[in-house]
């Protein structure tokens, strides 16, 4: 090379200053870009070079990964409480904010917010969850969706998915009204834990036993008659059950006696004895009679041939208070004084399960009717918990310390959700939700416990009874708010193998 125009090209680069002994003219390495980029000179005279190199430690790289599904070490399953459910509302409007400036500055493409689920999902989600950070990627062409939403000529700054997004319908929040909308004296009403005395037929007819009467009341016409009276045989109601198809109603007495009545013809059937002492729980199957008494023994007998098809149920060692039967009607759950929760079959007389979590009597029995084999049972006043239970599997699932009594439960037809109501010390009814376990409403006006519980033929209210002898009916679920159903992982029969 000549050496004037190695020395000119060496001053357009390094400026006019003449080499040094340092320099890379002057260097034995010059040619060697590994010289080249450590020479002290080279540092010095950044800025007559156009390419500019950032510096990657200043780079937030964590902005590439925002489209990933964010993760909460919270556990489903654990009971949430009121500041949980109030920060998941005031989320809602951050997540909403954050999703828009992840279209504007992304390119996300999120069009929708949807709802926190049971396993703590975010509440928006973009279209594509796998992102090339380091790639070009082709805009997409508008679709006719997009092209409704926004038109061509339009000035806003945001894009259509951005639009869409803003216009979206935010979730209507159910109200459940605190004041029940209607309340019926109940004279001489037992406060009693172990009677079951209020039940809601088919045909919407309300039956209550009533010291030594039974009185039925419509809920179309609000008429009030009285079925029966036992003041004449110095007997008293202790539980009260109709048929499924609601036009005959069982009547168990102090006695020991359970009296089959005609509701229409307004007269007894049959009486049908058996226990040594008071009957505080009822429950049908058909045409089979389910009968739970002080004795500590359960009755099964066909109302038809009553004599040749009596069975007995011996498992509990004190009051037998709660009965209920499963939604397919193959087991029946039986809850007791001496805190034992068990599980018949029709085929056996002897328990198909029994669960003994509980601390105080059980008297509080549901069998849910979205999931097969799930059953949810309360405790007493040393209890204060309701307890969930695999029967499938014969395995607890969750549990809530409610803070007081349970008397009853009750599983919502249209939503996974339930009642519960409560004694000593809140006397209050609960509405929760499955399986977050939270708290949807809180209804309080009774001034004693709430000791029966009864659900509408349709399904949206619930009347309760307490010892301040009083029937409140609530409007708590509703058909228009009905949740889709969620396939459980109990029922064996929603699964192909």
């Amino acid at each position: 090379m000549d050496p004037d125009y190695e020395q000119r090209l060496l001053r357009q680069i390094n400026g006019p200053k003449t080499p040094t002994k340092n320099s890379p003219a002057n260097s034995p390495f010059r040619g060697s870009p590994r010289q080249l980029l450590s020479s002290p000179s080279r540092s010095k005279q950044d800025n007559s070079i156009d390419r500019f190199i950032p510096s990657r430690v200043v780079v937030n790289l964590s902005k590439g990964f925002l489209s990933s599904p964010l993760q909460e070490n919270s556990d489903p399953s654990a009971p949430s409480n009121s500041k949980e459910q109030t920060s998941n509302t005031e989320n809602k409007e951050s997540q909403l904010y954050s999703s828009l400036l992840r279209n504007e500055l992304l390119r996300d493409e999120i069009d929708s917010l949807t709802e926190v689920n049971d396993d703590r999902q975010p509440l928006s989600t973009p279209k594509h969850i796998k992102r090339n950070l380091f790639k070009s990627r082709q805009k997409r062409k508008l679709s006719n969706e997009s092209l409704d939403t926004t038109s061509p000529y339009s000035l806003s700054p945001i894009s259509a998915d951005s639009h869409k997004l803003l216009r979206s319908p935010k979730k209507v929040v159910r109200k459940i009204s605190k004041v029940p909308f209607k309340v019926l004296d109940a004279p001489d009403l037992q406060d009693d834990f172990y009677l079951n005395l209020v039940d809601w037929s088919a045909q919407n007819i309300l039956s209550v036993g009533l010291g030594h009467c039974v009185y039925l009341w419509s809920a179309y016409t609000s008429q009030v008659t009285k079925l029966c009276d036992l003041t004449s045989e110095g007997n008293l109601v202790t539980s009260v059950a109709w048929t499924e198809k609601g036009n005959q109603l069982a009547v168990g007495t102090h006695k020991g006696t359970c009296e089959l009545w005609d509701t229409v013809a307004n007269k007894r059937v049959a009486e049908l004895g058996g226990h040594k002492t008071r009957v505080g729980s009822l429950a049908w199957n058909n045409d089979l009679l389910c009968s739970g008494s002080r004795d500590r023994v359960i009755l099964m007998r066909d109302i038809r041939c009553p004599s040749t098809s009596q069975k007995e149920l011996v498992g509990h060692r004190q009051e037998v208070c709660g009965l209920k039967w499963s939604p397919d009607k193959k087991l029946l759950a039986s809850g007791g004084n001496d805190n034992k929760l068990l599980v018949w079959n029709l085929s056996s007389t002897t328990p198909y399960q029994s669960y003994n979590d509980h601390s105080a009597a059980v008297k509080a029995i549901a069998w849910s009717p979205h999931q097969h084999g799930l059953l949810a049972s309360g405790g007493g006043t040393m209890d204060k918990t309701i307890r969930f239970w695999n029967t499938l599997t014969g395995q607890p699932l969750h549990h809530v310390d409610t803070g007081s009594q349970v008397c009853n439960l009750a599983w919502s037809k249209h939503s996974n959700e339930l009642v519960s109501t409560h004694g000593y010390s809140q006397n209050q009814v609960l509405v929760w939700k499955y399986p977050s376990l939270t708290q949807v409403a809180k209804l309080t006006g009774h001034s004693l416990r709430v000791l029966y519980l009864s659900m509408s033929p349709d399904g949206e209210s619930v009347v309760t009874g307490a010892g301040d002898e009083t029937l409140r009916f609530w409007n708590i679920f509703s058909k228009n708010t009905t949740q889709k159903e969620t396939r459980s992982q109990l029922d064996l029969f929603s699964h192909i193998r």
